[in-house]
């Protein structure tokens, strides 16, 4: 969507701040032994606290309130009774909606003692992000986010998983336009003042092919590789874009 009035761009800030609120209130609980199902409880309170409902159950019916994926899963991993080990490389990706708006935002934390390729995974995510919202300007185009995403994840001698981007948000999920995480020559998505969209690197530490689990929802690597997730919704501005989804 585009913003055109101050009430939408209040309750798009409003809802950004509950998914903030509750990716940190799950990142609190990451430890060894805890269950993917529990983390997501924990998301999920910290909506009913706070009046939001879960995006991918409203819109999809997902099996969760918030997609939790591990290892060599890459995106919409089930919440269920599996219990972190030390080591392992955790997804959190959570999209609330409150007041008929959606927000969007999503991190990966390594559960300590994190492997140094755990580490290295998620700091890229981080940096492919803020090299994605660099460009993300008045007058650019979708296809220059894709292309500064891709430079650093290559930089860092990781893969782009191609199948899957960041999006317009605000009225539902997903909205036009797609955000690739590459240089798409078929970007060309104009970026105007008041679009609100997602830029989210996702990156894998091998192939960049990927797979879809039979439950349906759970898309992992294709070889079995570690995978990493960084997400924010933010507004396109003529200068910096507004970050909607940080404390």
């Amino acid at each position: 969507m585009s913003i055109t009035t101050q009430e939408e761009l209040e309750k798009l800030q409003a809802v950004g701040r509950i998914v903030a609120g509750a990716l940190r209130a799950m990142s609190r609980e990451v430890r060894p032994g805890v269950t993917t199902a529990e983390l997501d409880f924990f998301g999920g309170r910290y909506f009913e606290q706070h009046g939001a409902r879960s995006s991918p159950q409203m819109v999809y019916g997902f099996p969760g309130v918030n997609c939790i994926s591990v290892n060599d899963e890459v995106v919409h991993g089930i919440p269920r009774d599996r219990a972190l080990q030390p080591g392992d490389l955790l997804k959190l990706d959570v999209t609330g909606c409150k007041d008929g708006y959606h927000a969007d935002a999503a991190i990966s934390v390594a559960v300590p003692p994190a492997p140094e390729l755990s580490t290295r995974l998620v700091n890229c995510a981080e940096k492919a992000f803020r090299a994605g919202l660099g460009v993300a300007r008045e007058g650019n185009r979708t296809r220059d986010i894709g292309r500064s995403v891709e430079k650093e994840v290559h930089r860092h001698g990781f893969h782009v998983i191609r199948e899957l981007g960041g999006h317009g948000i605000g009225r539902t999920i997903h909205e036009s336009p797609s955000v690739p995480n590459y240089d798409a020559r078929d970007a060309r998505a104009l970026l105007t003042e008041g679009l609100v969209l997602t830029i989210e690197p996702i990156i894998a530490a091998g192939t960049r092919n990927v797979r879809l689990d039979p439950d349906g929802w759970t898309i992992r690597t294709a070889d079995g590789s570690r995978a990493a997730h960084y997400e924010h919704t933010v507004v396109i501005t003529r200068g910096e874009p507004v970050l909607l989804t940080v404390l």
